[in-house]
């Protein structure tokens, strides 16, 4: 291949996807390769039995930016929005809450959660600020980089004196501290700590875990959406918005390695022995595999590979899906219910203990489980009258001590389905067929280094100036004309396109192209 592009992505999940949308529409020829047959990355929907299709790995959406959607045109087909979360109780006592209201609870947990809700969606008010432009490097002159550390002290004491105090006080705080002094109800207790640490190697008593409900917050006010015909369709709508713009896109393409040339890069080779040419290359990839695989430690300092090496990004979370002939029986639940958001977090206690085992490279023998119903919305996901649930199961360790063998696949969907049957009783009559996907399958199915859907854990020191690692948080890395544009960079995980957007913009901004 001959071919000279002014950009070459590398993988076509929605980052990738995002960012090569933005540079085609200022002009750019822009080449997208992709290892899978599909588009999209792990936001795709997929068949898993016989006419039954679900997203693959996350499975609802509360973070899309509007910044996006608003610079690309994107028209989303929403299904349901702004879903309630019913955290299940046994005897039917279920709680509800959603957009700072809630029901099921005491009058004074009631007030207690409008406040709460009232000064988290403030603080990631300020986050979100944040979310769609680069991060400021940390120890520099530059002017813009002062510019924005002085802007977010300016944003950080314009909130007053006690909010100041109190936002500082709380941004490396466990979240579990924070709900056992305001709340008494141990369901919504449990609802809200699972908020703060779903898809992370954290505990409700971690360090940071008020940092991570915060980031969820700042997506759209932790408001949670449901997208026409699952993830795939925004998937899709971001492909075809990308080769309307004149992206060439090829899929079955797995990049070997970066091409490199006296410290510049040069293009990229492709397992198929393809070889694409371009001054400026944007991995979609993770960090870990861009950086140690793609590039190689070779062409880089030891300091540098030492810090990426130590990047932690092992997944914990596994995602199960379930064919179903009918919907279960819940004690207390209406049709509409079906429609929400659930989970099974019976108590900040238990998520907790859930997370105990995984400190140990084991599998939790009783998981916290976000579950949805999106045939309910949507009947394009499965046959007439059947239908999906789609269930996020916490803690499933990437670093398995005995490996991800069958016995442990076995263990782990038995304890899921445990989890289940406590409230849907009828629920082994309901299934026609499922799939578990562990930490392990989804690094070998969509190529991310340990299973993290988040490329890399959110936590203070992987987090804004220091994302992947401090001195290259601005989507530029060590190699001239290299770039990240994947969830291991600011903001971070979540289907948000900002990681995709803030690093096309970097690129347009320094002239590389």
């Amino acid at each position: 291949m001959t071919d000279k592009y002014d950009a070459i992505i590398i993988g076509a999940g929605h980052n990738g996807l995002v960012c090569s949308a933005i540079l085609a529409k200022k002009g750019k020829k822009v080449l997208v390769l992709e290892a899978n047959d599909q588009t999209g990355g792990a936001a795709v929907s997929r068949e898993f039995h016989d006419g039954f299709s679900v997203s693959a790995c996350a499975h609802l959406l509360y973070q899309f930016q509007p910044e996006v959607i608003k610079e690309l045109n994107l028209q989303l087909d929403i299904v349901k929005d702004n879903l309630e979360t019913i955290v299940l109780a046994e005897d039917g006592s279920h709680i509800k809450y959603s957009d700072g209201k809630i029901a099921g609870v005491s009058d004074e947990d009631e007030k207690s959660f409008n406040k709460f809700h009232k000064r988290m969606t403030k603080f990631g008010a300020l986050l979100k600020t944040y979310l769609n432009k680069r991060p400021a490097r940390l120890g520099t002159k530059n002017s813009k980089d002062l510019l924005l550390l002085a802007k977010l002290g300016f944003d950080i004491r314009r909130m007053g004196k006690i909010e100041m105090r109190e936002f500082l006080r709380l941004i490396g705080m466990n979240i579990h501290d924070e709900l056992e002094e305001r709340f008494e109800n141990p369901l919504l207790k449990g609802g809200l700590s699972t908020d703060a640490v779903m898809g992370t190697h954290l505990g409700p008593r971690s360090p940071n875990t008020i940092l991570t409900y915060l980031y969820r917050m700042a997506g759209c006010e932790g408001k949670i959406s449901l997208p026409k015909g699952g993830m795939g369709s925004l998937s899709n709508m971001l492909t075809e918005t990308a080769k309307n713009l004149g992206v060439e896109i090829k899929t079955n393409s797995e990049v070997k390695k970066v091409l490199i040339n006296e410290g510049s890069v040069t293009g990229v080779e492709t397992k198929n022995g393809d070889i694409y040419f371009s001054s400026v290359v944007i991995s979609n990839a993770d960090p870990k595999k861009t950086m140690m695989h793609l590039v190689g430690p070779k062409h880089l300092e030891i300091r540098f590979t030492h810090r990426i090496d130590n990047f932690r990004m092992k997944g914990n979370a596994a995602k199960m899906h379930f064919a179903l002939d009918k919907l279960p029986k819940i004690n207390e639940f209406k049709d509409s219910d079906f429609e929400q958001r659930l989970l099974i977090a019976p108590s900040e206690h238990y998520v907790e203990k859930a997370f105990n085992p995984a400190k140990y490279g084991e599998s939790s023998p009783k998981p916290v489980l976000e579950v949805t119903f999106p045939s309910v919305s949507d009947n394009s996901l499965a046959p007439d009258g059947k239908h999906v649930m789609s269930v996020i199961a916490q803690y499933a360790p990437y670093n398995m001590k005995s490996g991800w063998n069958e016995e442990a696949r076995g263990e782990f969907i038995a304890a899921i389905k445990s989890a289940l049957r406590l409230h849907m009783e009828d629920i082994d009559d309901c299934i026609l067929g499922e799939e578990l996907l562990t930490p392990l399958d989804i690094e070998k199915e969509f190529n991310i280094t340990g299973g993290h859907w988040h490329h890399g854990e959110f936590t203070l020191d992987q987090f804004m100036f220091v994302r992947p690692v401090a001195g290259f948080s601005q989507y530029e890395m060590p190699i001239d004309g290299l770039y990240l544009c994947g969830a291991g960079t600011h903001p971070g995980g979540g289907i948000s396109g900002a990681c995709g957007r803030n690093a096309a913009h970097v690129i347009l901004e320094k002239g590389k192209i």
